[in-house]
Order: C-alpha cells, then structure tokens, then sequence
C-alpha cells in the first residue's frame, strides 16, 4: 500500500506524524511525506521520501497537492489537523484520508480551522481530551511517541524550553534565574532565542539552540515549559511533573487540563517572576502521582505499529 502523509512544515506538526509513519515503512508500505523543506532532513534520513508539494513551504492547499496526488496514486492520505485542505485533495481524488492529530484538539480563534468530520488519529490520552471532541469524533487511539533526534543527557536534571515560536529573552532569563536557584542540573532549550542574548549562567546551566527532546525528557525531574501539545505531551508520556508557563495558541487550555488533571503546576504571564518560578518548581514535586498515571494511560494506547498493522489497511 502506498501511504502519502501530508503536514504543517514544523517540528511541532511534523514530528507527532512520524512514528506512525515510520511504523508504516517499517511493515513494507511506501511512504511518502508532503512537508515544507524545514523538516525534510529528518525526514530523508528515516527513508520517508520526504517532497515540497508545488509552491507550498508551510501550509499545504488543495491545489497544492493534486499534482502528487495524480502522481503518487496513494491508497491513503493520513494528514495532519494543521493542514486540512490536504483532506479536501485527497475527497476530491477519491483517495481514503485520516486526520492525524497533535495533541489535545486546539480552542477556536489560534488560528487554525478545527477540524470537523471525518476519522481521527487521536494521540491525546483521554483522560486530558476535550470532552466534547472525545464524545463527538470519531477517533482511532494512537500512542504518542516523541520523536527526537538521538541525544544523551546525565540526570537527574530540569529541563526548560518554550518551544521554537513562543520564547522571549526576559521570559527565558525570568524561568533560568529562578530554576538555577534550586541548584540542579538545567538544560535549557533557547528556540528561536540565541543562546548568547541570554547572558552569563551558573555552571549548572548549559543553554542550547536546539535539544534531542525525548532525549532530555528520559533524564529529567522537571519538565517546565509552554504547555505546547508536543512537550506536553512527551512529559506525560516519560511520567514526569511539569511547571507550564502558557505563552499563546492552544497553551492556556493545555495548560489548564494538565492543572485540573493535577499533573502540573502553572504560572501565567502576568504572575511570572524568578521567585515564583522556584516556588512553584518546588511544588512540581506534589504532581509526580498523577503524571505517573497518565504515562500509564500513554502506555496502554495501542502503539503506532499495531495502528499500522491492524487499522490503515482497514480504512476505505
């Protein structure tokens, strides 16, 4: 079977697709995926013969993708929530598609059309799924798995990022200044934040432009971050309490599910200082039992091999 996946071209939105589609190639479907090149590297290496479908660099349009359409004849298109006219391509060419999540379904006005309609690949464990999706849709579960460049990291640690399009130099300097306080190893993810705007740290606190994200969360004791779906996400998974601090976008609702489900804690912008920042890092501890329960909610998720084993072929 040939399996064309089609995404947003950011890790945020490509990454989440991934292990799928490598468990597809894994099992002998060809696989093909319509990205931006900004992800086409990792994307190369794992043998996902990765194209810029016509003039697209970001967002993929319905006539952007009926030329591969034509071309590839795939039997399936499983395409990402941000890219929804790749959908349409495929209903117009006759072609099965799925929607293929990227964490918790998003609130409306960030952006992004919701989606409606259709059969999900729903990574969100249902425990922190908006209700009125997880009641309405119709979902296929699938284990989210975070996909990472290989990396390797000593622990314990605390890890800090604020994803690759929300980090400011005075919210990272606010976040370093009060989690250095605790005196525990910090590895800090700096985005689209140079690493020399930050300033002068403490020993313990080694700052980078990018980090093997899987890789830190195995290691770490405290994930503090954004509350982006894909962060979010991989420190539940590794069962790991969280510190959020909601920039934009879909991070506020994120960022209340995870406190109502007790698996965090949080500070928003107008309540951030270094002070609070360690006080409530400190309180982060108190989340480590129902985090623990959410990893093991994850666990159980029917893994990306066995969807593509026993689901994609079934989808007509």
């Amino acid at each position: 079977m040939r399996v064309l996946f089609a995404g947003l071209a950011s890790a945020g939105h490509t990454y989440p697709m991934v292990p799928l589609a490598v468990a597809a190639r894994d099992i002998g479907h060809d696989v093909h995926f319509a990205a931006g090149e900004h992800v086409h590297a990792p994307l190369r290496r794992l043998g996902l013969n990765p194209f810029r479908p016509a003039d697209s660099f970001y967002e993929i349009y319905a006539e952007d993708l009926e030329p591969d359409l034509a071309r590839l004849r795939p039997d399936l298109v499983v395409h990402g929530w941000g890219v929804p006219d790749a959908g349409v391509a495929a209903r117009r060419a006759g072609i099965p598609a799925l929607w293929h999540g990227f964490g918790r379904m998003f609130p409306p006005g960030i952006g992004f059309e919701r989606p409606t309609g259709g059969v999900h690949l729903d990574i969100c464990p249902p425990s922190l799924q908006d209700a009125d999706f997880l009641s309405t849709a119709e979902r296929l579960a699938l284990r989210p798995v975070p996909f990472a460049e290989p990396g390797d990291f000593r622990g314990p640690l605390i890890y800090l990022t604020l994803g690759t399009a929300f980090g400011t130099p005075e919210v990272l300097t606010t976040a370093i200044r009060g989690l250095a306080a605790l005196g525990v190893p910090l590895v800090v993810a700096t985005g689209r934040v140079r690493p020399e705007e930050l300033g002068p740290v403490p020993d313990h606190v080694t700052l980078h432009a990018w980090v093997p994200q899987a890789a830190a969360l195995a290691r770490a004791d405290l994930v503090v971050h954004h509350a982006g779906s894909g962060t979010t996400l991989g420190a539940l998974a590794a069962g790991v309490p969280q510190l959020v601090l909601p920039q934009g976008a879909d991070q506020f609702a994120n960022a209340e599910a995870l406190v109502s489900a007790g698996a965090a804690v949080r500070l928003l912008p107008g309540e951030l200082s270094a002070d609070a920042v360690t006080e409530q890092a400190r309180k982060a501890s108190s989340c480590r039992d129902a985090a623990r329960v959410i990893a093991a909610e994850i666990a159980a998720m029917p893994s990306p091999d066995e969807v593509a084993r026993e689901r994609l072929a079934e989808v007509k």
